[in-house]
């Protein structure tokens, strides 16, 4: 306290003239009305750009929260798309009733790209439902198929994979084929098995086809690139252009197809048969 006194004393004539200086500045400021409006301009600048930073800040720690939030919102009208889809192709759907494809979002917490056969690896496993040879897409389109499963992890064979095959087609015209990889490109993958027939040109959507239980139909792969013939000429060999960029992958969504093992029972029943 006897410190602080001293502090005073010693400059009691630099404080004073601080002080008059101040009152002064105020008198001009309230007496004047251009001082006036230029203080309150610049007290408005000022303030804006307290203002703006913070809300900058704020904004910037809450993109998890936002993140999560978009991820759930996706989940959301993926449902509801699925409803209306069975509702237009089905009967009629009553309270009780289970949508044939459900959504599970994650994160993606590692992600190779340029060996040849990549996976990524999710934040999610057996204990969130999550099974081996559910369908991985983002909000951009596909990226692969879960391989292996633990209690809070799951693998994924990415469509960047030398052992990837996934039943795709022209949105255009539905001529199928399968998609797969060359090892060349992360942004392009090969479409085969496309009859030469079938009208194709560049920039054209490809989708995929919904031959499968993995992955319903129409779900965004890319564009064409360019194509040409295949080897033994009755084909077209199609490289194709992913929407999705599989060397910058955070967020994703797992498919599971509730009908899934009534079809491979029934199909495998078949072929028992024969």
């Amino acid at each position: 306290m006897q410190q602080i006194i001293y502090f005073f004393i010693r400059n009691k004539n630099s404080l004073l003239f601080a002080f008059l200086f101040i009152v002064s500045i105020l008198l001009t400021i309230q007496t004047h009305n251009y001082h006036n409006d230029k203080f309150l301009s610049s007290a408005n600048v000022i303030t804006g750009g307290i203002y703006k930073t913070k809300n900058s800040l704020t904004q910037y720690f809450s993109l998890g929260k936002q993140n999560q939030i978009l991820q759930e919102e996706n989940l959301r009208l993926r449902e509801e798309l699925e409803n209306y889809r069975k509702l237009i192709t089905g009967p009629p759907l009553d309270s009780a009733s289970t949508p044939k494809f459900e959504y599970v979002r994650a994160s993606v917490i590692n992600n190779n790209y340029s060996k040849t056969k990549n996976q990524l690896t999710l934040n999610r496993g057996s204990k969130d439902s999550i099974k081996i040879d559910m369908g991985v897409i983002s909000s951009k389109g596909l990226i692969g198929i879960v391989n292996d499963v633990s209690k809070n992890y799951a693998t994924v064979q990415s469509i960047l994979n030398t052992n990837s095959r996934i039943n795709a087609k022209l949105k255009s015209s539905s001529h199928f084929g399968t998609l797969i990889w060359n090892t060349e490109d992360p942004n392009v993958v090969q479409l085969i098995d496309i009859p030469r027939l079938a009208n194709i040109k560049e920039g054209d959507t490809i989708i995929t086809g919904g031959r499968s239980t993995i992955f319903p139909e129409g779900i965004l792969i890319g564009t064409v690139k360019d194509f040409h013939p295949d080897k033994d000429d009755n084909y077209y060999y199609v490289n194709i252009h992913l929407f999705n960029d599989m060397t910058s992958l955070q967020y994703v969504y797992l498919i599971q197809n509730n009908e899934a093992e009534e079809i491979l029972n029934l199909e495998k029943g078949a072929g028992d048969a024969k």
